[in-house]
């Protein structure tokens, strides 16, 4: 099952007049300005995060639906949106429709919550089918439907990562818990715990050695991670490390480089099983703070993760542009008459002979591509 594309309107910078396309494939590259709407569109599926686990109502709350409706209640009423998915060799898009109406006070409800899916077995014709939806409250989780209990399977799996905080108090840093170790946290805090879990386990060992050689290959000076719990604190594990030194001294994870936390990070969420991979990663602006040869590796290893996932990524960086081809990128742009976000995929045939001789950068920084300010 495959997100195909997501149809969107009213939502943050999003018009809520005119719909707005947005197609995924294995590598998604949404390439704009800041301000461009790159990041409404990445913070999307937090919200459809909130949706599946029945807390949309804090969600709204906490975000104020004067920032999640298009120039607010006065002049958005709704958020509409749609997601296509592809499931299996199927000819013919499932689709998931639903929209957020306003109410009072200061709520979003759902006024209608739908899917159409196809069963080649019984019918001929997309079957429409309506959910149960309570307020705010899908009615996915409950629904019998084979697709909704797919759907629903997917969306649970989507996980947004963004590694930034490498402050002296960010959670990578500190000590966790060795049983926390299920899945990779969003802010990686729980990394040191995870790495432990890979290392351990009899089949994931070999991805454990995979993660070891891309990081020496960023940082020539380390060699593993030391991730023992010491005597009395059995049960928590740090992102302690030992160099190629030749003595025994070790390094503890204030005494990495920004950059290189970043990528060890990044690292262990793409090469990391494919039985524990989510079915979508989301990651906004990964290559902060990277050398130009981690960024390398970095478009790499997201090739590598895309055999297994969708990976939808947002960055500003010509030097991670690069790294993909022209048929990954959705280049957003402000229209500067409505101010709103507008989302493009580019025609091949119409830049074929920009393409023959210039990089993707080189396009971008000529704003042959759009997406500049």
């Amino acid at each position: 099952m495959k997100l195909q594309k997501i149809r969107l309107k009213g939502y943050k910078s999003i018009d809520g007049d005119v719909w707005q396309t947005i197609p995924f494939g294995d590598v998604t590259v949404l390439l704009g300005a800041n301000g461009s709407g790159k990041s409404n569109l990445v913070s999307l599926f937090t919200m459809l995060n909130n949706v599946i686990i029945d807390t949309l109502s804090y969600y709204v709350g906490a975000q104020g639906v004067s920032r999640l409706l298009f120039y607010g209640p006065k002049q958005t009423e709704s958020i509409d949106f749609e997601l296509r998915f592809k499931n299996g060799d199927a000819i013919l898009d499932d689709i998931y429709r639903a929209k957020l109406s306003y109410g009072l006070p200061d709520r979003l409800f759902f006024s209608s919550e739908q899917i159409t899916y196809h069963n080649k077995n019984n019918h001929k014709q997309p079957q429409a089918h309506s959910l149960k939806s309570l307020d705010s409250e899908s009615g996915l989780k409950n629904d019998t439907k084979r697709f909704s209990k797919d759907l629903y399977t997917f969306l649970s799996s989507i996980r947004t990562y963004q590694f930034h905080d490498t402050s002296d108090t960010a959670k990578i840093k500190d000590r966790v818990y060795v049983d926390d170790a299920k899945f990779l946290h969003h802010n990686a805090g729980n990394l040191a715990a995870f790495l432990k879990m890979l290392k351990n386990h009899a089949k994931y060992n070999k991805y454990y050695g995979r993660i070891i050689h891309h990081i020496q290959r960023v940082m020539p000076q380390f060699k593993d991670f030391d991730l023992e719990p010491a005597p009395g604190a059995e049960d928590y594990a740090r992102l302690n490390w030992k160099g190629f030194s030749g003595n025994d001294y070790l390094f503890n994870p204030h005494q990495i480089s920004d950059g290189s936390l970043r990528f060890m990070a990044l690292t262990a969420l793409l090469l990391q099983p494919p039985k524990l991979l989510p079915k979508f990663i989301i990651l906004d602006e990964p290559e902060l703070g990277l050398h130009p040869a981690a960024i390398t590796e970095l478009g790499g290893m997201i090739k590598i993760a895309a055999q297994n996932t969708q990976v939808l990524l947002a960055t500003q960086s010509t030097r991670m542009v690069d790294e993909f081809s022209f048929e990954n990128l959705v280049v957003v742009e402000r229209d500067e008459q409505k101010q709103s976000s507008i989302f493009k995929k580019l025609e091949a045939e119409k830049l074929e002979d920009w393409l023959a001789r210039y990089s993707l950068s080189e396009l971008w920084e000529k704003n042959v591509l759009g997406g500049q300010p």
